[in-house]
């Protein structure tokens, strides 16, 4: 179960990544043309941006659906979704053969990504961690979390081999490969997904006919407070993670002049160590809590937030290397690995997708315009008003972690009481 997740994850996320990827280095120039190549930038971040307006929708959507029917079908949905939208992506004009309307298609494609990713995340962990053994939750839900680094290591790879073309053809059709090559891993991902069993855990709710009659309005109604904290906790996670791996791209290559296939690199490196630390950090999580692992992430967000500039703007490999190291592979890795165990841990059983998902996906609808966000700052003032931006981000989530419960001795198999207080209460008519 555990691999399934992550090639599902996997594919999801590089559906999703290249992007991302795709914003920093093309969209500008090919869909939002400017004589001010900043308001290209911009522009194209915002677009990245739009995706996670939609991802709360397709949190609420999804999470409905996978509370009330099952976890399995909406995986197979999600995956279809964002698939055929991503592919289509590859084969967009561009502004210049039919202009304005290159960037509505672009938008609409990329908004129906954001709706299927809203409802993935928490489908793939739920699986994981209701079929994880007692006391390894936090080591077995790393493992859809490893997705993501798979993801960002074949949508980087994929970027880094196109963008070796000579810029002309990279820029009339080498762009487009990384997308339509989605069509091959949507493929694998479906066969794999298709041959899961349903969530047990989920199976006995069905059994028992308590399935939540109304799981969005029943989840917050019970744990509105965690959903909230959810969204603090996540303002550090994609802070660090979009603020390093799509605006600083996009800074390194256009400001500082480095070049498209060094930061490549230092995004592929990262991306792989990944694979390593977060199942380890997963399973220190089993050990001494969830709570501990999430609040050193958070802090060393923010403590190398102003070094992780600095090193970019002495342009040196090594130092570069060095601050991306601590960004990605300790400070949001360490966060990373335990959310897939920790968000869903914090409701019970008949409302878990809808907390997790909308929890999750509220949190990154707020910081899905980081790039966006850092670039302004970056115009207004320089990279201290961006690094300044991305320590208090880490503070908050510092925070909420601190107002969070710990979870991982928790029986995950029991709904709480709370919830089936509120299962019981009579309707009003």
């Amino acid at each position: 179960m555990a691999f399934a997740s992550f090639i599902g994850s996997t594919v999801e996320w590089y559906d999703f990544f290249i992007y991302g990827t795709a914003t920093a280095l093309v969209f500008g120039q090919l869909f939002f043309p400017s004589a001010n190549p900043l308001a290209s930038t911009l522009a194209a971040f915002a677009t990245f941006g739009v995706g996670f307006l939609f991802r709360p929708l397709g949190g609420a959507f999804f999470g409905h659906f996978g509370d009330r029917i099952g976890r399995k079908a909406m995986l197979v949905i999600t995956l279809l979704v964002m698939g055929t939208a991503t592919v289509l992506i590859g084969f967009l004009p561009t502004y210049a053969q039919v202009g304005v309307l290159a960037p509505v298609l672009l938008v609409t494609l990329r908004a129906i990504q954001g709706f299927s990713v809203g409802g993935e995340w928490a489908g793939g962990s739920l699986m994981v961690i209701e079929h994880a053994p007692p006391g390894r939750r936090g080591f077995y839900g790393a493992f859809p979390q490893i997705g993501p680094s798979a993801g960002t290591l074949l949508s980087a790879g994929v970027f880094a081999i196109v963008s070796a073309l000579p810029e002309e053809q990279f820029l009339s059709w080498g762009w487009r490969i990384p997308f339509i090559l989605s069509a091959i891993v949507v493929a694998v991902g479906l066969f794999i997904r298709l041959r899961i069993a349903e969530s047990p855990i989920f199976e006995r709710v069905k059994e028992t006919r308590t399935e939540a009659r109304m799981p969005i309005v029943d989840v917050f109604r019970a744990y509105g407070k965690n959903i909230v904290l959810i969204m603090g906790m996540r303002l550090a996670i994609n802070t660090i993670y979009y603020g390093a791996t799509v605006y600083a791209l996009s800074y390194a290559t256009e400001q500082l002049g480095i070049a498209n296939s060094t930061m490549l690199t230092m995004i592929l490196i990262t991306a792989a160590i990944g694979f390593v630390s977060k199942p380890v950090y997963g399973a220190i999580s089993d050990m001494i809590g969830r709570r501990p692992i999430y609040f050193a992430g958070a802090i060393v967000g923010a403590l190398i937030s102003f070094p992780f500039f600095w090193a970019l703007e002495t342009r040196s490999i090594i130092l570069i290397f060095l601050a991306y190291v601590v960004a990605i592979n300790v400070a949001h890795n360490l966060i990373d690995a335990i959310e897939a165990s920790f968000y869903p841990e914090l409701f019970g059983t008949r409302t878990r997708y809808s907390g997790a998902a909308l929890g999750h996906q509220l949190g990154a609808a707020i910081t899905g315009f980081t790039p966006l966000i850092a670039g302004a700052l970056s115009a207004a003032g320089g990279w201290p008003l961006v690094a300044g931006y991305f320590t208090v981000a880490c503070l908050v989530s510092v925070v909420c972690v601190y107002l969070a419960t710990e979870t991982f001795r928790k029986d995950i198999a029991e709904m709480e009481s709370t919830e089936q207080q509120i299962a019981a209460e009579p309707r009003v008519q």
